[in-house]
């Protein structure tokens, strides 16, 4: 009976996300021949993964962090994966480059976190105890140099929620390790 209660709750949630995503669609000013619109990842997705990091970094409600681990959301959109991060104890911000969600973003989660910058030029990875991210480029080019500056700029200790890379060198790089069998979830371990 929860899981079919909690299929609902998500079908409703993923719902709402779905028609800010058509909107964020329509509206974008970001090039199609190289980045996506804002694309929203299912609910679950999203649920399990800070439902995954939360327990490994020991989060409890009942006696909250101090400070709270701070999540950055890359390319956050509307900013719906920040609002699940949020519930689950992350000090949450995000930045985001298209207008339309951009907007729709400060109006749910506040202008002091939420910012419009591009992912090239960002400076603040390294601030972060979690990165997220859905990924932002359609090229495979474009995806693998993004992949690289963000595990390069990411601080050791760091996690990082990587969906939908392109490369599996990570499985590979002695500065990560895979947290998750099933989800993409690395941990920096060292810098070089």
């Amino acid at each position: 009976m929860q899981n079919e209660e909690n299929d609902k709750f998500f079908n409703v949630i993923n719902r709402f996300v779905g028609c800010y995503s058509q909107d964020a669609a329509r509206e974008t000013r970001n090039d199609p021949d190289c980045e996506y619109p804002f694309v929203a990842m299912d609910t679950r997705q999203v649920f399990a993964q800070m439902s995954f990091v939360s327990v490994f970094l020991g989060l409890d409600q009942d006696n909250p962090a101090i400070p709270p681990p701070r999540l950055l959301d890359v390319g956050c959109g509307i900013g719906n994966v920040l609002l699940i991060a949020e519930q689950f104890g992350f000090d949450v911000h995000g930045f985001e480059k298209d207008e339309y969600p951009f907007r729709v973003a400060i109006r749910l989660m506040g202008e002091e976190r939420i910012t419009q910058a591009d992912i090239w030029t960002y400076e603040g990875y390294g601030d972060n105890e979690v990165i997220y991210y859905y990924r932002p480029f359609s090229g495979r080019e474009q995806q693998l140099r993004f992949e690289s500056l963000i595990e390069d700029k990411i601080k050791t200790g760091a996690i990082l929620i990587a969906n939908h890379k392109n490369s599996a060198a990570i499985d590979k790089d002695q500065r990560f390790e895979r947290l998750s069998p099933t989800l993409p979830i690395w941990r920096k371990i060292r810098a070089v």
